[in-house]
């Protein structure tokens, strides 16, 4: 049950935290970088809180891998489900863009048990077969098609004749060589991918963000924010990508108003803007 999941959970935060002490330096430095002007023992705070929450998403999305879609859609609340389906209606792709922030396992799974549009969400393949092959069945369980990144333009190619919904954790930091968008997040020069302004043109599709907020323990409530819709003009080009510099914007402003619900071990700052970028 979820609630002996939670305590196992609770072992496993004091672990974590108090003995082994996993990324806490740097997870504490980035939130007193976030927040110069926050008193220490606020930021104690939202550190202790980030690795509580984090732990419980851990539970919760094991959990949720042998939910039936009946238990989970009164845990994934969606505020304004007329886009989703206002899209169905009207055939038309949708790319959605996201964050690590509270609950992301749980939005595929919701929005699969909510919705009848296929989505298809990108992913990092894991390095281990058996647990990449476990995470993409489970994940898959409502409908929803995890893709592994390197195989992403080839899946969106060959769907493109049909309405679907794209899903991006859009908030990971891209690898060093690779394009990127850069700007200011949190007080920290910070780089994102670039990809979603080009599917977005390619598919000719609304862009939005799904912001999630915890209403309590294992209960979560989504709301859709449209970032970007067609038509396209040729004057917004890619390498300035605005849709990105939009992603931040909202990410930013909910970081602010639930600093705790971010995934501040992901290691978001892995390298300096170079001179001149």
């Amino acid at each position: 049950s979820l609630r002996l999941l939670y305590a196992i959970g609770s072992f496993l935060y004091f672990t974590v935290f108090h003995v082994v002490r996993w990324r806490r330096d740097q997870v504490a430095n980035d939130i007193a970088r976030a927040f110069p002007d926050m008193p220490a023992v606020e930021q104690a705070v939202i550190l202790r809180q980030s690795y509580r929450n984090l732990v419980d998403v851990v539970m919760e999305a094991l959990w949720g891998f042998g939910a039936s879609a009946a238990e989970l859609k009164p845990r994934v609340i969606f505020e304004n489900p007329e886009i989703i389906d206002n899209a169905i209606i009207a055939e038309q792709s949708a790319v959605l863009l996201t964050p690590h922030f509270c609950n992301w396992e749980w939005l595929l799974l919701g929005g699969g048990a909510r919705f009848e549009m296929p989505i298809d969400a990108v992913y990092q393949r894991q390095k281990v077969a058996s647990v990449d092959n476990f995470l993409r069945d489970a994940r898959s369980r409502f409908g929803g098609k995890p893709i592994a990144r390197e195989d992403f333009i080839y899946e969106l190619m060959s769907r493109a004749g049909s309405p679907r919904a794209y899903a991006l954790v859009a908030d990971q930091a891209p690898p060093r060589d690779g394009k990127k968008h850069w700007t200011r997040l949190l007080n920290r020069d910070t780089a994102f991918f670039v990809g979603a302004e080009k599917v977005a043109r390619f598919l000719d599709a609304p862009v939005l963000y799904v912001g999630m907020r915890r209403v309590r323990r294992g209960y979560y409530v989504v709301r859709f924010s449209t970032l970007a819709a067609p038509p396209y003009t040729t004057e917004t080009h890619d390498d300035k990508a605005p849709i990105m510099e939009l992603f931040a914007r909202k990410l930013e402003s909910e970081v602010r108003q639930n600093p705790a619900d971010w995934l501040w071990v992901q290691k978001r700052w892995k390298y300096p803007k170079p001179d001149g970028d």
